[in-house]
This record gives C-alpha cells, sequence and structure tokens, in this order.
C-alpha cells in the first residue's frame, strides 16, 4: 500500500503543478530535492510572484525511521519505526478576491521491532478560506467534496465536513479559519473498509482538487481589487498564520520528525499583517465574512 500510495502522489504532484502554472501563465515552479538524515525525503515544488499567485507549494514526501520520542508520547506507544509519506499543498493569490486553499492527503504506517505493520491509516482533506465571500464558491467547492465522497458512502460528506469545521477552528479566536471542505484522519481498516477502499476514496478526494479550486480561481482572478481589500487580505493572513503555528498537527508532526523546516512553512504567506484590536466596518463585506466565519455553515 505504501508503495501504492507514493506512486499516486508523485504523479499527482505532476498534475497539480502542471495545471497550475498553465492557469497562471507567467510563473514556474521551482523543485527542491531534499533528504532526511534519518530516512527518507521529499520533492518540494514552490511558486512565486506569478500573476496569480503570490505564493504557494505543492510538496511531497516520504520519511521513515525511528518514531522520536515527543511523536512515541503523542500517540501512547514505545520505541517503534514508522513510514509516512503524503502531498501537502496551498496555494497564497496575489489578489484577495481569490481564495487561499489547502489540501493535503498521506497514509501512514507503524512498525514493530520486526518490521511487522502494527498500525496503518489514511489521512488528508481540503479546505478553502476566502478573504471576501462569494457563495456560489463555498457552494462550488464543497459540491465537488460531496460528489468524491457519495460515490463511496453517503455519509462521508456530513461526517467529514463536520470534522473540518471542527479541526480547522482557530479556538484563541473562536472563528473557523476559513469555510471548511474535509477533513478525516486514522481511517483504518474496519469490517466494512478495508485499506485498499480507502485508497479508492482518498485518491477520489485527491483527484478532486483541481476541480474544486481551478473553477473559483478563474471566476475571481478577473475581479478588480484596491490597496483597503489587500490590506484586509493581509490581515486575515495574519489568521491563518496563527492556525498553522498553534494548532496545526501537520506542522507539529514535521517539525517533531526532523522535516526539512523550508517545505514544513512552505505554507505561511509572504505578507501579514497584524493590526491591534482590529474590527472591520459595520455592514461591510469584511464584517460580512467575519459573521459567517463565526458559525459553522451548511453550504449545501
Amino acid at each position: 500500500m505504501k508503495n501504492q500510495f507514493y506512486q499516486y502522489i508523485l504523479t499527482l504532484q505532476d498534475t497539480i503543478t502542471a495545471r497550475l502554472e498553465q492557469l497562471d501563465g507567467v510563473a514556474k515552479f521551482q523543485e527542491d530535492l531534499w533528504g532526511r538524515p534519518e530516512g527518507g525525503g521529499g520533492r518540494t515544488r514552490v511558486i512565486e510572484n506569478g500573476r496569480i499567485f503570490e505564493k504557494g507549494g505543492v510538496n511531497i514526501s516520504a520519511v521513515h525511521g525511528a518514531l522520536p520520542a515527543a511523536m512515541q508520547a503523542y500517540f501512547g506507544v514505545g520505541e517503534v519505526d514508522f513510514f509516512a509519506c503524503g502531498l501537502s499543498l496551498v496555494l497564497h493569490p496575489h489578489s484577495p478576491m481569490v481564495p487561499t486553499v489547502h489540501a493535503n492527503w498521506r497514509y501512514f504506517e507503524m512498525y514493530d521491532t520486526d518490521g511487522t505493520v502494527l498500525k496503518s491509516w489514511f489521512g488528508g482533506g481540503q479546505d478553502l478560506t476566502p478573504y471576501y465571500l462569494f457563495e456560489e464558491d463555498a457552494v462550488h467547492f464543497h459540491a465537488i467534496c460531496k460528489k468524491a465522497c457519495d460515490r463511496h458512502h453517503p455519509d462521508f460528506y456530513p461526517l467529514y465536513k463536520k470534522q473540518c469545521d471542527a479541526y480547522f477552528w482557530n479556538t484563541h479566536r473562536e472563528e473557523a479559519r476559513g469555510i471548511g471542505g474535509l477533513f478525516f484522519d486514522h481511517l483504518q481498516q474496519t469490517d466494512t473498509q478495508s485499506m485498499q477502499d480507502w485508497y479508492a476514496f482518498v485518491t477520489e478526494v485527491g483527484d478532486s482538487f483541481l476541480e474544486a479550486y481551478v473553477p473559483i480561481v478563474e471566476r475571481r482572478s478577473k475581479e478588480s481589487f484596491t490597496d483597503a481589500n489587500r490590506t484586509w487580505q493581509e490581515i486575515r493572513r495574519g489568521r491563518y498564520v496563527e492556525f498553522n503555528l498553534v494548532h496545526d498537527k501537520g506542522t507539529l508532526f514535521g517539525l517533531k520528525t526532523n522535516g526539512r523546516i523550508e517545505s514544513i512553512l512552505m505554507s505561511l504567506p509572504p505578507k501579514v499583517q497584524w493590526v491591534y484590536d482590529h474590527h472591520p466596518e459595520v455592514g461591510s463585506e469584511e464584517e460580512r465574512l467575519l459573521k459567517v466565519l463565526a458559525v459553522p455553515q451548511a453550504w449545501m
């Protein structure tokens, strides 16, 4: 399974970066190949200063070795070995009318001292972070997520949508990071779902990403914007940074397993503001967004 999924994310990275370069029309992805001393490595691809994308990355990694002590405590296990691979992407568009997007699809195995697999699971999802709310975009993004889920089980979309709303929640701000999407973790073999079934589901979601995001970019990149709109975008990007550094488990895992720091922090936007006690104008589009982010929404 680990080889099958690793080959999948290699191909998916090629597919996504090729389409995003075509969409941007100016910038190209810079590729870095890196190794991890304890075992494994990755292929980082970053795009910057494009016509559409101010900064973004589409990264894959496959790391293995002894599970670090901090992660042993997190998983509640003793000395074990692990293998983890995944594709993680974040795209920060230049225009505040185009939403930031994040996606991740990953696979994990844990072994005893004899190399026997103790546990294995899939995780991942995709979520949207707009700076200005266009309801048709939110509906479109969730419709594609639901379509991918419904091909496997009718309960998957409501369950993983709810988990996404709960996970991407800035508890110290009491607000959502964005308008959500899907989030799932620890998808393990059950009486009704084999690991091959989970592979089919996770790759279905991965294959849906471009369909979910690209039409939104094509619509909103044509919108005009002002310096004030850009300032609001940079203030909201600050909340994105706060979530990634305070709450995100993927960031924690990368740091605790001696991952490549440049690849881990690729998710951070290039220009951010923290304005003291900032409140948008009453009745403005900015305030409307905050009201939506205060309570998880049913977009479908």
